[in-house]
């Protein structure tokens, strides 16, 4: 009987322990969620941009912000004048990144596990090839989409990280150097000088001058400078270039696939190699398998190998 009664006041004494181990009557755990904005914010400089970035509300963005930094029970993380990382926050960003790391590591998994051919996929891209696949949508090509994917395309010049979800492709003119990412070329796109047809357009179509890189821009820069034919318009996007020719201002690059399929348009000189738009298929190899993922890069495959003699404008 003393060995059980010592058991019993034993187990009364862990128990009192316990309860005096338990957190107070407003424990949070940590929200992922949270992490995200702090990290968001960090990177952003300010809560508009972070919820641009991360497609949340202001106000939404504020208050997980305020929650991660409750979690803490210490000062602010970010001086307020101008949102910028402080000592103590600056402590916190690459234990916050290695938990994004992992998170996005089992979110990309887990959507590779699904055989479900239904859901979004995005595709970020730039202006040209995002229109390409916008027409091939159609159903004017004999290659189709399973039904129950929805194309999302992001224009964009920028390559979007595939690493954090923010596209779950890329096609892009270069592959990247680095990174776990499955790489195929895709095609090439051609293109040729336009006019309005009939038109005495001599006056160029070109980019800005913060644009002068592009090649269409060097392009069209040398045959400026050696002509001496003044520049009409200079404008940031294909569809403003296409419009003005079409309207008759100037002359101007386009891709043989807008220009050739268009009544008013004449094509005014061959396919220019040195222009040329190489275009690669970029995916993370943790999406490679997801099946809406894989359905996507095999649909743009068979489109470019589809069209080839479109984009390459061979009459």
């Amino acid at each position: 009987m003393d060995t059980l009664g010592g058991l019993a006041i034993a187990g009364r004494e862990r128990r009192r322990e316990t309860a005096t181990r338990r957190p107070g009557p407003n424990p949070r755990a940590m929200d992922w969620d949270d992490v995200r904005v702090f990290l968001a914010v960090a990177r952003e400089g300010s809560m508009r941009a972070a919820g641009r970035a991360l497609g949340l509300s202001q106000p939404t963005i504020a208050r997980r912000l305020a929650a991660f930094e409750a979690t803490f029970r210490g000062p602010s993380l970010f001086d307020r004048q101008g949102l910028r990382l402080n000592a103590a926050g600056e402590q916190l960003v690459p234990a916050a990144e290695s938990v994004e790391d992992a998170v996005l590591t089992l979110e990309r998994r887990r959507a590779a596990a699904s055989p479900a051919l239904s859901g979004t996929v995005r595709v970020s891209t730039g202006e040209c090839a995002a229109g390409f696949l916008a027409r091939c949508l159609s159903g004017s090509t004999t290659t189709a989409l399973p039904s129950g994917i929805t194309l999302e395309l992001i224009e964009s010049r920028q390559t979007a990280n595939l690493a954090r979800r923010e596209a779950d492709m890329a096609l892009r003119h270069e592959p990247p150097e680095s990174g776990d990412f499955y790489i195929s070329k895709a095609g090439t796109f051609a293109c040729a000088v336009y006019r309005r047809r009939g038109a005495d357009a001599g006056a160029w179509v070109t980019y800005t001058d913060e644009q002068a890189h592009y090649a269409p821009a060097r392009w069209v820069q040398r045959q400026v400078e050696e002509t001496g034919k003044r520049v009409a318009l200079r404008a940031s996007s294909m569809l403003m270039h296409l419009e003005a020719i079409r309207a008759g201002t100037g002359r101007g690059v386009l891709p043989c696939y807008v220009g050739d399929g268009h009544h008013l348009l004449e094509r005014l000189t061959p396919p220019i190699p040195e222009i040329a738009a190489e275009y690669w298929i970029i995916v993370h190899r943790d999406l490679r398998r997801a099946a809406c993922v894989r359905a996507v890069i095999d649909w743009v495959k068979a489109l470019f190998a589809e069209q080839r003699d479109v984009l390459a404008g061979n009459w």
